[in-house]
């Protein structure tokens, strides 16, 4: 065979093997949208807000600018990372979140933001350890199901043991108090359970138990007593415990069909508090309207879907760890987004979660972004085990 032959097929098979082009592209173009929409709503939410505490109306693009680009650096060194190697340190990803969720709650070690102690100051953000923790607990379920799945489907003793790994970790997110991302991480992972095979009765039991525990939590918690109040009917004190809700709902509406318009929001002028954070949603709606509302929803609909889609495909080319991986993320991300939306519309009780990818804060941004990532990582993984079987087709 002549030089120049040999050369065209070497070229030829490092492309085939080649990591961005083999990566799904139209999953990527989905990620990009969504977090280009969440910078134009970040954006616009936060110029008033950071005009008046820190003098520059973009303080707050700037700061999501440059998480952004953590963000990517972090995302493209997690690609290289082979999925066996998550598994292997899927140990030492349960022991830092765990120390974590501990570390937190140490006194003069934890900050403390209206009332609740979740994050820790880290160089130039606060990390909000509830995004790690979420990070590390479900690699490590996706791991400890593939060694001990057997087990967890086949005795309730192998069952109750990723139930005490939730439940304590979900102890500790209560203690701060982050009752949203105990919730989030709790159900992503009984999700999880229950996808690997857990038989149906066991959670139906364990939901019942579970049910009766939330129910204590509240009726035993005056703020969250409060909270339920609020939701019920926020209008009944609508400049107190249901102004946060009332001042979203009246963004929602007056956005109409079409919005009033991007930089027209009026509840962002200080009446809607964390606009650019936990409220984010509620600003693009009284911007771009209805069509922005499907959008965004659409977006968000197609992006869990897929994820899911590509942990199905995994499970079938018999590669249960990153098919478990991509499940994880994808509950994560849906429930999350899922509550985000429906706290902003006045369908759940109020919860401190962000809305993943659009709204402001680092620790959400880069956590999502590392998630995202190793789920484009068994993709591409799966399609060359794919190739490498039968060779000379696409996958």
């Amino acid at each position: 065979m002549s030089v120049p032959v040999l050369n065209a097929v070497a070229t030829e098979a490092r492309r085939a093997t080649a990591l961005w082009p083999n990566l799904d592209q139209r999953l990527l173009l989905a990620i990009a949208a969504a977090v280009t929409l969440g910078i134009v709503a970040v954006t616009s939410a936060s110029v008033s807000l950071a005009e008046s505490q820190f003098g520059s109306p973009f303080y707050y693009l700037n700061r999501q600018l440059l998480f952004l680009g953590l963000t990517l650096a972090a995302s493209w060194m997690a690609l290289q990372v082979p999925v066996n190697s998550w598994y292997q340190a899927s140990g030492l990803l349960l022991l830092l979140a765990m120390l974590l969720l501990v570390l937190v709650l140490v006194p003069g070690v934890g900050r403390e933001v209206n009332g609740a102690t979740r994050w820790i100051p880290v160089g130039i953000f606060h990390l909000q350890v509830s995004e790690v923790a979420k990070f590390g607990i479900l690699f490590y379920l996706a791991a400890y199901l593939v060694r001990r799945g057997d087990r967890v489907r086949g005795s309730m003793q192998g069952f109750l043991i990723p139930i005490v790994l939730l439940g304590a970790s979900g102890l500790l997110l209560l203690m701060q108090p982050d009752f949203g991302g105990a919730l989030v991480l709790g159900a992503t992972g009984l999700g999880l359970l229950f996808l690997a095979g857990v038989p149906l009765w066991r959670f139906l039991v364990l939901a019942s138990c579970a049910g009766g525990a939330a129910w204590m939590l509240i009726v035993t918690s005056p703020y969250r007593i409060t909270r339920l109040m609020a939701f019920i009917d926020p209008w009944a004190d609508p400049f107190n415990t249901g102004f946060q809700l009332t001042q979203s709902l009246i963004a929602i509406g007056r956005g109409e069909w079409f919005g009033v318009g991007l930089g027209a929001s009026v509840q962002k002028l200080f009446y809607l508090p964390e606009a650019h954070t936990d409220f984010v949603f509620a600003v693009l709606a009284e911007e771009l309207g209805l069509v922005g509302v499907v959008l965004v929803l659409v977006l968000y609909s197609w992006i869990v879907w897929r994820i899911l889609s590509i942990g199905a495909a995994a499970i079938r080319a018999n590669q249960p760890f990153g098919g478990y991986l991509c499940f994880a993320v994808g509950f994560w991300l849906g429930l999350q987004s899922f509550i985000n939306i429906g706290v902003n519309m006045g369908l759940l009780p109020t919860k401190g979660l962000t809305l993943p990818l659009m709204s402001y804060g680092g620790s959400s941004l880069l956590t999502t972004g590392v998630a995202l990532a190793v789920v484009l990582r068994v993709d591409y993984e799966r399609r060359m085990a794919k190739r490498t079987a039968r060779p000379g087709r696409s996958s």
